[in-house]
């Protein structure tokens, strides 16, 4: 069989249809749409089956803390009655330490369930670790694929930790430099070995998630009578927002507002071998989270089940030297030695709460272990070998690549947001040339971008007007 680079990527639908024994073909629709719920449902898991194969296997009911001195200092600096409180939900107790176990979870009980030998996750993150530990426990065998070097041969501190936590689990770990043959290389693996892809977009990968949102939910009912005003998610290739947002929903917190946060790269192009190692965060940033919001089949499988324009109320970004800020502060005032990336939300929640009423719940959905590689000394450093200028500042001065600004006080920790219809309009884009797009196109896009198809018929016209 061809090895060719070209002749690999054309084999990717069957490779793919194989590797997860799911035919995509069959959900979708006439014109440019497919029945997403269908194939959300069609998995063959309740939200309830879910839950109990992850408690099975140490994952999931995980604490919700309130961040009461956090939230104090946060008060220091809102209006007088302003300042809502903050609590996180401590993912970093799940088996290997962060919620990609509550993915890694399903996509190893269904790998076993049908009798795959062994799994395959193309990952730099948490979720390599997150595989590598469930596949040990359920006896399959675990390869990871990794996008970890420069040209140089120079890797990224936290990719390598992971690496090592991976092959602690017992992992094969294959690491790569920067650029296309990721993926080929990741394709090549699951056709010579016949593995399971635990791809993160599968539905598998969404619906482990959807018991955080529904943890989120029963508990602030229980506990204050009511659910969260907002929850923020971490958003890069949009599966930790959606899943969180549907088990929301599944539990009736329908009204609870859905934030997206990421890291500000903007500049940084995360293909590029220069600028690979300029950045102090691997995911959770800008250079995932919005090609993923705007294009979200970009991803390893023909349909992903990661569809955060679904869901997302409102989308902000933090610059890197904040959330360091805050990883430190909640070390301090919290005993919580966590993230840093898992802090992206945290940084937002800081600055948000100073807008909202002192009565109001913000939950930051989500923490991840920390430590060696993982560190925010171990990455402040990195970049500082790199030649990146570390110093205080104003973060929103910041310009990545260039330099690290760390807020001098947190009063100057502050978001900024990405207009909604600025998304929508990038995701419409890719069919500015589909002319003849019809009723049934156009109410797949308003649910994908969670718009009026009036609302979609005038953003057309907006681009198409522009091209000419």
């Amino acid at each position: 069989m061809d090895r060719s680079f070209d002749d690999v990527m054309n084999r990717k639908p069957s490779i793919m249809k194989k590797a997860l024994q799911l035919d995509y073909d069959q959900y979708e629709d006439e014109g440019i749409g497919f029945d997403y719920e269908k194939m959300m449902e069609d998995s063959g898991y309740t939200l309830e089956d879910v839950q109990k194969i992850q408690l099975e296997n140490s994952v999931g009911n995980t604490p919700l803390i309130e961040l009461k001195r956090l939230s104090s200092y946060a008060r220091k600096f809102a209006k007088k009655g302003y300042g809502a409180r903050i609590f996180i939900k401590d993912e970093a107790a799940n088996l290997s330490g962060s919620f990609k176990a509550r993915r890694a979870a399903m996509s190893i009980h269904q790998a076993k369930k049908l009798g795959y030998k062994g799994v395959i996750a193309a990952t730099s993150g948490n979720y390599g670790a997150a595989v590598a530990a469930l596949a040990a426990r359920a006896g399959l065998k675990c390869i990871i694929v990794q996008e970890c070097f420069d040209s140089e041969g120079i890797g990224q501190p936290e990719i390598i930790e992971k690496a090592r936590a991976c092959e602690a689990y017992g992992a094969e770990v294959v690491q790569l430099s920067v650029g296309p043959e990721l993926f080929y290389e990741f394709l090549l693996l699951l056709e010579d070995t016949g593995y399971f892809n635990a791809s993160l977009y599968s539905p598998y990968g969404i619906m482990g998630i959807e018991t955080l949102g529904q943890e989120i939910a029963h508990e602030s009912m229980k506990r204050f009578n009511k659910y969260p005003e907002i929850v923020i998610c971490t958003n890069a290739g949009g599966g930790n927002l959606t899943g969180t947002a549907r088990g929301l929903r599944k539990s009736g917190a329908m009204h609870t507002k859905i934030i997206a946060a990421s890291v500000d790269l903007t500049g940084l192009h995360m293909a590029s071998d220069k600028d690979f190692n300029k950045k102090s965060f691997t995911t959770g940033h800008t250079g995932f989270g919005i090609p993923f919001s705007t294009f979200p089949d970009r991803s390893d499988v023909p349909r992903s089940a990661a569809r955060p324009l679904r869901y997302m109320d409102q989308y902000v970004l933090v610059n890197q030297g904040s959330v360091f800020f805050i990883t430190e502060a909640l070390s301090i005032l919290e005993g919580m030695e966590r993230g840093p990336a898992g802090n992206i939300s945290l940084a937002a929640a800081f600055s948000i709460a100073q807008t909202l009423p002192e009565d109001q719940i913000i939950v930051v959905q989500e923490t991840e272990y920390t430590g060696a590689g993982k560190h925010m000394n171990a990455q402040v450093s990195f970049a500082y070998d790199r030649g990146v200028e570390v110093k205080m500042g104003i973060p929103l001065e910041e310009k990545p690549g260039k330099n690290l600004i760390f807020p001098m006080s947190g009063a100057l920790l502050k978001h900024k947001e990405i207009p909604l219809k600025n998304l929508q309009l990038s995701y419409l884009k890719h069919y500015k040339d589909e002319v003849l797009l019809d009723e049934k196109d156009l109410k797949y896009l308003s649910e994908e971008l969670n718009t009026t198809i009036e609302k979609i018929k005038t953003m057309m016209e907006e681009i198409n007007e522009t091209k000419k």
